[in-house]
């Protein structure tokens, strides 16, 4: 009889502490992982959002751009063209085209 007592307090003790690590681990599991197809899904959403992000900073330059350009004479365009056209061949280390190198008036040395 109190062998009997001892072991249903040891399977009740056994099965109460087996329980409770279970609920344990369920309570530190936190928030559930994410599938693969809700991981692209949201991937997708995020491209899509920067992509409009980029698209919208790129229309605003752009308009700031031609604001800018609008206020400038024909004459200054112009001038800024020739700028802009003269500062890439430097920058890309090229020389100007080659008659107009021979025709291009020369500094004289002085004594």
């Amino acid at each position: 009889m109190l062998s009997r007592k001892i072991v249903f307090f040891v399977l009740c003790l056994f099965f109460s502490i087996y329980c409770s690590a279970q609920e344990k681990n369920k309570a530190k599991a936190g928030p559930r992982e994410k599938t693969v197809k809700e991981e692209l899904k949201s991937n997708k959403k995020l491209r899509q959002e920067k992509r409009e992000q980029r698209r919208k900073e790129k229309a605003e330059r752009k308009a700031v751009k031609q604001y800018h350009k609008r206020l400038q004479t024909k004459d200054v365009r112009k001038r800024m063209k020739k700028n802009r056209k003269a500062s890439n061949r430097y920058n890309d280390n090229k020389r100007e085209f080659f008659i107009k190198r021979w025709f291009q008036k020369h500094k004289k040395l002085g004594k």
